[in-house]
């Protein structure tokens, strides 16, 4: 079970690759605009001030999956109630319907596996349960759903075709988001082309036309002219990222 959807920790093997790859990374980086390898050296450990954000796209990532395999769950507990199910019954068995589909490393099984000990071994209520999973997933689908089905439970109303008609709603606003994460994710990966090209760029000049370019190594005003292109680089790509982080 995972404590909390909206924190991520690097395990020890991510950490390793994170930092490896990132130093490498800012190294080649600062190198290509310098030509100096103890200040590509230095620069390199800048990297774990990155860690937070990285951390927070794999939260983010990491909720994203939980929320499309819910909408899977949701149609095993729909078909559940419909065939006569209590929910509690219905949770148990969908985790068997969803291991057709899913490793049990993920995120949804994760759940199921905790709910499903908690209900048979634990006679912990379904309510508390649904109630625990939302909190920790900050998901808005996953609230809603779970707002309705309690609002069902302690009003008496149609258990059946209300957990029918929210699962259609929910999973057709999901379906909705999903299509605009795919168009937004298209113009985000042509934003990062063009934020690598002026390094690129700058390795193919290095390679074919040094002498044209190594006054910006060897001068001071070469120095501070490819210091402020680097800063122009890095604002320039830290604003497309922000520019294309489209919350739906």
């Amino acid at each position: 079970m995972i404590s909390d959807y909206s924190r991520y920790d690097f395990s020890e093997r991510e950490k390793l690759i994170f930092y490896g790859a990132g130093y490498a990374c800012v190294f080649c980086a600062v190198y290509l605009f310098y030509h100096s390898f103890a200040a590509a050296a230095v620069s390199g450990v800048l990297v774990r001030f990155v860690r937070p954000a990285a951390e927070d796209m794999m939260a983010g990532r990491r909720k994203a999956r939980l929320e499309s395999q819910f909408k899977d769950l949701l149609y095993s507990l729909s078909a559940s109630v419909s065939a006569g199910r209590q929910m509690a019954q219905a949770i148990v068995e969908a985790e068997d319907d969803l291991k057709l589909m899913y490793d049990e490393t993920e995120p949804i099984m994760m759940e199921l596996g905790h709910m499903r000990v908690n209900i048979v071994e634990n006679k912990e209520s379904d309510k508390v349960l649904l109630q625990d999973l939302a909190v920790r997933s900050h998901s808005e689908d996953i609230n809603n759903f779970v707002q309705v089905y309690i609002t069902c439970r302690n009003k008496g109303g149609d258990l059946e075709s209300i957990i029918g008609h929210a699962a259609g709603v929910i999973t057709d606003k999901m379906n909705i988001e999903k299509e605009i994460k795919v168009i937004t994710s298209q113009k985000k990966t042509e934003g990062r082309i063009v934020a690598i090209m002026p390094f690129v760029m700058l390795a193919i000049m290095n390679v074919f036309s040094y002498s044209y370019i190594s006054p910006l190594y060897e001068t001071l005003i070469g120095r501070i002219v490819m210091t402020a292109a680097f800063i122009t680089v890095c604002i320039g790509i830290y604003m497309m990222e922000r520019l294309s982080h489209i919350e739906v």
